[in-house]
């Protein structure tokens, strides 16, 4: 026994507990971090994004039947993919017209979630993800019980395929009073056993809400957590087109709690995080690798 009265067994116990409390969940990367440079380097930007030490990514499901044998090649497991919003709502006009706005390509307008499904499943994916409501296109409180109807019913034609189905959050659902807000009406309506939550901890913080409280509120039904970070003194918004780029922090060098939204989230049953930065300052796979080595710091 030492002078302190602590044995070495002890110390190695508490050695061992320390260890242990590390964050060792496999990261992922969202793609979407990488959108500028993946088109014209693929190759290099998956194979440093590898060497980072990510096993897993998120993207989109054009993105994936581009890119799927680079993916494989280095390792990267696609588990979780995006799919075309109208694939669940039936809505593809005003996407449609954003794609042409935005002087970009819109996948397959007309096609069925089922031939999605089919094409994703392919390459190895776990969970489909609708992940966004343009702004034309959102509604009054019947429209969101509308919604999640349908995605109820997405969720379960997922099941049946061998998927899972989840909901991707901005700020704009946080918006009116509580109990009558998107965000209540969806996590009321949807279908806890089909529907799963990708909760967003910046765009739940940007909306003016504790993601750590709604981790667990949500406990059991957030299967996916999307990580980063908020600039300080950040305003409350609805409304993501107002967001700066300089308000999109690498995890760890913002607001946010972040050993304690990983804490609540490994509570809430999360399986799967994936770094995203909507806006770097710079090189995204600088922003990455900084996200990255500040998770496996803690």
């Amino acid at each position: 026994m030492s002078m302190t009265g602590i044995t070495r067994r002890e110390l190695s116990a508490a050695a061992l507990g320390l260890l242990a409390s590390h964050f060792k969940h496999p990261l992922g990367a969202e793609l979407y971090t990488v959108r500028s440079i993946l088109p014209t380097a693929a190759d290099q930007t998956l194979k440093s994004i590898a060497a980072i030490g990510y096993r897993e990514v998120e993207l989109d499901r054009a993105t994936l039947l581009r890119i799927a044998p680079i993916l494989k090649q280095y390792g990267l497991k696609p588990v979780a993919c995006h799919i075309e919003t109208p694939l669940i709502t039936g809505n593809w006009k005003p996407w449609v017209e954003r794609a042409a706005q935005q002087k970009t390509p819109y996948l397959s307008e007309g096609a069925t979630l089922q031939h999605a499904m089919d094409e994703v499943k392919k390459h190895g994916v776990e969970y489909i993800v609708m992940p966004y409501l343009v702004p034309q296109e959102r509604g009054d409180s019947d429209y969101y019980k509308e919604l999640a109807d349908k995605m109820n019913h997405a969720g379960s034609q997922a099941r049946a395929a061998g998927l899972r189905f989840c909901y991707h959050n901005h700020a704009f659902e946080f918006r009116g009073e509580p109990g009558q807000r998107p965000i209540d009406i969806l996590i009321e309506k949807l279908d806890r056993k089909t529907v799963g939550i990708e909760l967003d901890v910046f765009w739940v913080s940007v909306g003016g809400n504790d993601p750590v409280a709604l981790l667990k509120q949500l406990a059991g039904r957030v299967p996916l957590v999307h990580l980063k970070d908020k600039a300080k003194g950040a305003e409350v918004t609805y409304e993501e087109a107002k967001v700066t780029p300089q308000t999109f922090k690498e995890v760890g060098s913002g607001s946010l709690d972040v050993a304690a939204i990983l804490k609540a989230a490994a509570a809430a049953g999360a399986k799967h995080y994936f770094v995203e930065q909507d806006q770097t300052p710079g090189d995204p796979v600088a922003s990455l690798k900084q996200s990255y080595d500040y998770l496996r710091s803690l």
